[in-house]
């Protein structure tokens, strides 16, 4: 077998999950939502990071794949995938799934990935191993990991067996072959009424070796109501920093206002907005906090929206989408870098009134003012700046 063909996954979420969908309100597992995104495409992003994969065929239940066509579109649209995919229709049984999606490969594919949705935590380094040991000659390579209980054969409530736990391995996916192989195997099963669990037991039936590699004991599977406190339990609350930094010229234009607060006697400046360069600065510093852009391109300088509009309402609007995704923010150090005004007396009420905007104690906000000693255009008078550092708290 060529090593040079194209490695594909099949990604399998066709199948009814009843346990789990009857405590998940009816939600069938692989459509169950962690971290904001349905369990089925955390295994595409899995796929699409790792080098070796060439593109994924996503097996839906038949009475939804045309619905489920466009949610993988408006997925990948949202956070393109970056490689090819196709969309098909489950069958009755796993294995009649998985040969839907076989059928669905292009010509170039040598190699082949058969992924259960319901284990959303494989990693990239185990799916690059098992793309390594197919490389390299073996037709046929599952994860396993060790059992550590003691596993007994049982009939009609009567211990028959006790097994040799040092000969046993609890399997993982995803499975990978070689194509030719697997697909010689679901073609010998349909032929002779076979019935299995997983494609490695398809193709032990065809004769074939199917060896083990390391699986993960992360790469858990979702299937009981328990399971669904393991997706609760993973979440965890990470630091998260914002910086934003923001210019404008000294001239011909608007009143001077610093963290909404208006400064008189202060030399006009030149903008489109109000020119509030503290809090333009905050708002990018605040979007910086979960990758939401920046101000301009929320609330760029060519719109007539946007012309003269308080800075203090673009913080706001900012704050809105901190929240959504989910950020505290917990302090605010802000600094103003011009050779004029003077700022001291100005220093606590602007602090008052940004700790107020944002919803913060004083104690959380600290202002703090600047030159660069009569360097560069700030030092000469010709403009003024500020740069803004937002530490906040995100639950991922």
């Amino acid at each position: 077998m060529s090593s040079s063909g194209e490695t594909w996954a099949v990604l399998l979420a066709a199948g009814s999950g009843t346990r789990l969908a009857e405590a998940a309100g009816g939600v069938k597992k692989q459509f169950l939502e962690w971290k904001g995104l349905p369990l089925f495409w955390h295994s595409a992003i899995t796929f699409s990071s790792t080098p070796a994969v060439s593109g994924i065929v996503f097996v839906f239940p038949p009475d939804q794949v045309d619905e489920m066509r466009d949610v993988v579109a408006k997925l990948d649209g949202a956070d393109s995938l970056g490689m090819r995919f196709k969309v098909t229709a489950g069958g009755k049984r796993r294995q009649d799934s998985v040969f839907n999606g076989l059928n669905e490969l292009p010509s170039g594919c040598t190699h082949v990935l058969v992924h259960d949705s319901a284990r959303p935590f494989a990693s990239v380094k185990m799916v690059s191993g098992i793309i390594d040991r197919l490389r390299s000659g073996n037709e046929a390579v599952i994860p396993a990991i060790d059992v550590t209980d003691t596993i007994k054969e049982v009939e009609d409530g009567i211990v028959e067996k006790t097994l040799v736990r040092s000969r046993l391995k609890a399997v993982q996916t995803p499975q990978g072959f070689s194509l030719p192989t697997l697909y010689a195997a679901h073609k010998q099963a349909e032929d002779e009424g076979w019935d299995v669990t997983d494609d490695a037991s398809m193709v032990e039936m065809a004769g074939k070796n199917v060896h083990i590699c390391d699986g993960e004991e992360g790469n858990i599977k979702m299937t009981n109501p328990e399971d669904l406190k393991k997706i609760e339990a993973d979440k965890r609350t990470i630091p998260c920093v914002g910086w934003g930094y923001d210019v404008h010229r000294f001239g011909e234009g608007r009143p001077m206002v610093l963290g909404g607060v208006p400064i008189a006697g202060g030399p006009e400046v030149i903008a489109h907005s109000d020119g509030d360069v503290l809090l333009h600065a905050l708002a990018d510093a605040v979007l910086g906090l979960f990758g939401g852009g920046d101000i301009g391109h929320h609330f760029p300088d060519t719109s007539a929206a946007c012309e003269n509009m308080s800075s203090g309402i673009i913080l706001k609007e900012v704050l809105v989408k901190a929240e959504e995704a989910g950020v505290e923010i917990v302090h605010v150090d802000l600094t103003v870098i011009s050779q004029i005004p003077k700022l001291s007396p100005h220093r606590e009420l602007i602090r008052k009134n940004i700790a107020s905007v944002m919803g913060l104690d004083k104690a959380q906000v600290n202002v703090k003012a600047t030159t660069e000693e009569k360097l560069g255009f700030t030092g000469e008078k010709k403009g003024i700046k500020a740069v803004a550092a937002v530490t906040g708290l995100k639950q991922i």
